[in-house]
């Protein structure tokens, strides 16, 4: 691949339940911006919802720190390499 392609996702799918859920990066021209969405994860406890917004985080920043909070024992924001904003909350 040439130039910036070569940082582009051709093509991911997660599951959902039953549910596949299947995404790419398409044509798209210029920098992606994802303003209004967030990704939410629930992990079972706070060992996966640290390893989970370490990996997210790689290369990318963090908006809110994990850490405690009223509602759950491990709650966390960040921004990924892509500039997908993701929300990690242990229920």
């Amino acid at each position: 691949m040439l130039g910036r392609e070569r940082y582009k996702i051709m093509h991911a799918n997660f599951r959902i339940g039953e549910s596949l859920l299947m995404a790419s990066d398409g044509e798209c021209a210029g920098e992606p911006e994802f303003a209004g969405v967030s990704l939410s994860i629930s992990p079972p406890d706070e060992a996966e919802a640290k390893r989970l917004f370490d990996a997210l985080l790689e290369g990318g920043e963090v908006i809110l720190p994990l850490g405690k909070t009223f509602w759950s024992p491990a709650f966390g924001m960040l921004k990924d390499r892509f500039g997908l904003s993701w929300m990690i909350n242990v229920v």
